[in-house]
């Protein structure tokens, strides 16, 4: 059993707990009920339309955009890119009609923002009905741990020595907001507005919080929304992904070239007037429920299960001591610091594909051909390359309905190899930087 990735997974339909630190006022048990049960969004967690179609053993019909169709026609060739999927091609649901195949909302969203791209058609032919797992690429840190030290070797011993110094630096200086974060996961509540600012300040610090920091915004709004276009995707199974897409985009300029979370970083007032743009009944409590998720989120994520959240401190920890008592976010953080090394482009497979190996080994164990986000079930789906299922790609075209058709079948297969870094979406930015570089004004 690989453990690492066991834990990373999550199956609301059969939902485990896993441990967290001691003294937490709220396990996962607590947050999932109330989530799934006090939202109006909740029950689309358990029962959803991406879920339902995974696990009925039926064929799965997904999309893929791409500005590459020349190089796979010529390569024949399918790969798989990093991301919140860690090692899967990266791809939207689509539901058969009598009229055609039509995309989730996530998927139809794609479609629209990027118009000079072609679609793929996917069709994949299951050996059996698949779990209900999903990846949650919040809780990749330890994998991401393990990696680095499986594969230091590949490093100078100047940039192994900057990039232990860059991350042990970046959590010493957010330490004193995780220890608030700490404090009011164990019931030591402090006020929403001057958390939620102290939580912008360090995303500066520690770029991984931008990345929890989103993903609990976009879980706020998701589960909670009742507007008219969230009733009518929630009619068919599907959780509304344009709620977040408008937070990203008006939250950080530029999200839409290279969509970087560690430059999302809303102070309080900020966040109250993004959430009022987006759905106006949302943003008074918008506060208090980051103060109150983030905060167990983020210690349910950063502390060994063995540790005790009411005594341990950040403050004064060495690199030795954060691998064993916070190796999730030790690893969160070495994670983003290797994307940033000069040599990133050169050492990007050395380190992607041993995570990719053990992933694909993780997900043709459990049956797995469509990993899928499962930090929230929202139609982030994706195709692991490496399993042994009959698979059929097609180029696809968009009628005036919005509805896809295959048009071409291409002569193509997926390929157990992570695609180059600059065909994916953790390419560099225009400074030469990978997404999840230190955020900036």
């Amino acid at each position: 059993m690989d453990t690492d990735l066991d834990d990373a997974h999550t199956d609301y339909t059969h939902p485990g707990t896993r441990p967290v630190a001691g003294g937490c006022a709220e396990n996962e048990d607590d947050w999932r009920r109330r989530l799934q049960h006090d939202t109006p969004g909740g029950h689309l967690l358990a029962h959803n339309a991406m879920t339902q179609a995974l696990t009925s053993g039926s064929p799965i019909h997904l999309m893929h955009t791409t500005n590459a169709l020349d190089a796979i026609r010529a390569s024949g060739q399918l790969y798989a890119s990093s991301g919140c999927l860690l090692a899967a091609l990266y791809c939207a649901p689509l539901t058969e009609t009598p009229a055609g195949l039509r995309p989730h909302n996530l998927g139809a969203y794609l479609l629209q923002t990027k118009p000079h791209t072609q679609t793929l058609m996917i069709e994949i032919a299951p050996n059996a009905p698949a779990p209900a797992k999903g990846i949650d690429y919040l809780r990749l840190g330890p994998l991401h741990l393990r990696t680095y030290l499986d594969h230091r070797s590949f490093l100078t011993e100047a940039e192994d020595h900057r990039l232990r110094e860059r991350a042990l630096h970046q959590i010493r200086d957010a330490a004193p907001f995780l220890d608030a974060a700490l404090a009011n996961a164990t019931g030591r509540r402090t006020e929403p507005g001057p958390f939620v600012d102290q939580l912008a300040a360090a995303v500066r610090d520690l770029p991984f919080l931008g990345y929890v920091y989103f993903e609990v915004m976009s879980e706020y709004l998701m589960l909670h929304s009742t507007s008219t276009e969230t009733k009518v995707f929630a009619e068919v199974g599907e959780m509304n992904n344009h709620l977040y897409k408008r937070l990203a985009f008006s939250a950080v300029s530029g999200m839409d070239k290279l969509f970087d979370l560690s430059r999302f970083h809303p102070n309080h007032q900020r966040l109250h007037d993004l959430i009022a743009d987006i759905e106006p009944p949302l943003a008074p409590a918008a506060a208090q429920y980051t103060r109150d998720r983030l905060s167990h989120l983020l210690t349910a994520l950063a502390l060994d299960p063995g540790q005790d959240a009411t005594t341990f401190t950040f403050l004064g920890q060495d690199f030795d001591s954060l691998t064993r008592s916070a190796p999730s976010l030790l690893g969160q953080t070495l994670f983003r610091e290797i994307r940033i090394l000069q040599r990133y482009p050169q050492l990007y497979l050395a380190f992607e594909q041993a995570k990719a190996l053990r992933a694909w080994n993780y997900w043709n164990h459990h049956q797995i051909a469509t990993p899928f986000n499962g930090f929230l079930p929202k139609g982030e789906i994706g195709v692991n390359p490496a399993y042994p299922a009959d698979c059929t790609v097609w180029l696809a075209k968009t009628c005036e309905r919005g509805l896809l058709h295959p048009v071409d079948k291409l002569n193509v297969a997926f390929v157990p190899r992570m695609a180059d870094l600059g065909m994916t979406a953790m390419r560099r930015d225009g400074t030469g930087k990978a997404a999840g570089h230190p955020a900036t004004a």
